[in-house]
């Protein structure tokens, strides 16, 4: 990573279509199902013919962003919208900063259209396919937020939703929930520790998807496998990381509370690569797991 200190700055945002992108309301626990069946509804408009298992899924190329600067070609900021009734807070670019080669999303009270909080999230305009998927990331705490890593596809872009996770649910941050969702239906997720917790330090965090695998990775070690082909993915998929709240998805997220102060998700690096391709730093998980 580069050293240079910089000042810290709101990522601005200019030049991008207005035509909102938020993804699908994803469902987190059977009272808060987010428009799970209008997603499916609409997956299955789009669905067509599933494609053969010998088929390579198209991808843009691999990349390493250690966010020295803010990458525009690569990143859509969300701004100006929520994704359906359960989030509490308006997706704002305000929430996007840069400093010191770390990426933060922000969570803070402040007013913005019908919501009283404002939170940030970030997505890849390109879309990405088999190969491994890395991030080293550190949260905060507080009960009623989450705090994610995710790659997602969806009938905002004319796919099924297909979607593989790392979401930290803060209200405990020994634990990291990894969960896969092919069109649309979920049901994959599993609890794992996260030794010395998500917000003390940053951590590593990376899935390796493959045609007839699907591995999470924390810190470096195995945590959860999914070879079932019918609970693999499918579908290309954008990169998100987002920090959002909820009032209502209280099984899930636990009782949210005012935080009292601006909460953040920061990132210090996120890589993909591709399939068969060379790692692209020492550190990477592709340099030692096919």
């Amino acid at each position: 990573m580069n050293a240079d200190p910089r000042t810290t700055s709101t990522v601005a945002v200019r030049g991008i279509s207005s035509t909102r992108q938020a993804r699908q309301a994803r469902p987190g626990d059977s009272t808060g199902r987010r428009a799970a069946l209008v997603a499916l509804a609409l997956a299955s408009l789009f669905a067509g013919p599933a494609p053969s298992w010998s088929q390579d899924l198209k991808s843009a190329p691999s990349f390493v962003d250690d966010f020295t600067s803010f990458n525009r070609q690569r990143w859509y900021v969300s701004d100006g919208w929520t994704n359906g009734g359960h989030q509490n807070c308006t997706w704002a670019k305000g929430q996007v900063s840069l400093a010191d080669g770390v990426l933060s999303l922000g969570f803070e009270k402040q007013k913005t259209k019908d919501r009283d909080y404002a939170c940030g999230e970030i997505q890849t305009k390109q879309r990405f396919g088999y190969g491994t998927y890395e991030a080293r990331m550190k949260t905060d705490t507080g009960p009623g937020l989450n705090a994610a890593f995710f790659s997602y596809i969806g009938p905002s872009d004319k796919q099924p939703w297909d979607e593989i996770d790392f979401e930290i649910l803060t209200k405990d941050t020994s634990k990291v929930q990894v969960n896969a969702y092919i069109a649309g239906k979920g049901k994959n997720e599993k609890l794992v520790d996260v030794p010395g917790g998500t917000e003390k330090a940053f951590n590593d965090y990376a899935f390796v998807w493959q045609k007839d695998s699907l591995r999470w990775y924390v810190n470096g070690q195995l945590v959860n496998t999914i070879t079932d082909p019918a609970k693999l993915p499918s579908h290309a998929q954008k990169i998100f990381f987002s920090l959002w709240g909820s009032d209502t998805m209280t099984g899930w997220l636990g009782a949210f509370a005012d935080p009292g102060r601006k909460v953040s998700l920061q990132i210090e690096r996120v890589a993909f690569t591709a399939q068969g391709e060379p790692c692209q730093f020492p550190e990477s998980l592709a340099c030692s797991v096919k």
